[in-house]
């Protein structure tokens, strides 16, 4: 795999910073990784539940989705992914993947090489410290995931989902925390809470009819972000998108 010049791994550069502050020099090493950019469209399976991943991915642009799939096809989603997020970083501890990353809107993925990741996050502590951070973010969230499908009501739970949702992107820098498009579709949010399309629509409908948000197709718009959150019982801490 030849090394790129450009810095297209910027968007994941800048989300390890915001988990832990890189210095100059390992902002370079990461800078300096090797890596292959890919392009894919939505629904598209970049991580299958028993391979074995020789790269990790990282989200440039567009946004996934990590899930796993019962015996009978039925599919849970574990978290949603925005642009900056590294999608299988256990990979590098863990030979053979035992879940599935699947795109929900079209990607542009970098894959770098495991043995080079690897050799920067043992060669600069710093980046470890953020690499772990990020695993550990990675594990809170899914620890509220349990709490929000199995103990929430249905309008909680999509609520829930909605504020997680702004409040990452918002932390992100990808735009107002007022005004969205959800990539998401209405299946999606249906895989994530544990209900049904339907039933989604018409929690959503019921977000609207209580006067927090409004919305068109995808196009969201919360105008109410404090009744969202009481709705949603929504406590950011478990993000740990603050200052250390």
């Amino acid at each position: 795999m030849t090394p790129k010049h450009e810095n297209t791994l910027h968007e994941v550069i800048a989300s390890l910073d915001r988990i832990y502050p890189l210095g100059s020099s390992d902002r370079a090493a990461l800078e300096a990784l090797p890596f292959e950019t890919t392009e894919h469209p939505a629904h598209f399976y970049l991580v299958r539940e028993g391979t074995q991943p020789t790269a990790c991915c990282m989200l440039l642009q567009g946004y996934a989705c990590r899930h796993k799939i019962t015996s009978t096809g039925e599919r849970q989603i574990v978290s949603f992914h925005i642009p900056g997020d590294m999608l299988d970083v256990q990979h590098l501890e863990l030979d053979r993947a035992d879940h599935n990353v699947q795109t929900i809107t079209p990607v542009t993925i970098a894959w770098v090489p495991k043995p080079d990741l690897q050799q920067v996050i043992d060669a600069n502590p710093t980046v470890r410290t953020a690499v772990l951070r990020s695993a550990l973010i990675d594990a809170s969230i899914f620890r509220e995931w349990v709490l929000n499908v199995g103990r929430r009501e249905a309008v909680s739970r999509v609520a829930h989902m909605l504020c997680e949702f702004v409040a990452r992107r918002s932390a992100a820098g990808l735009g107002s925390p007022d005004c969205f498009r959800l990539p998401m579709t209405q299946e999606d949010i249906a895989d994530a809470t544990g209900l049904t399309p339907v039933h989604v629509n018409r929690m959503l409908q019921t977000l609207g009819t209580r006067g927090v948000m409004t919305r068109d197709k995808r196009d969201v718009r919360i105008v109410d972000w404090e009744g969202m959150r009481r709705i949603a019982d929504f406590n950011p801490a478990y993000l740990h998108l603050g200052p250390r």
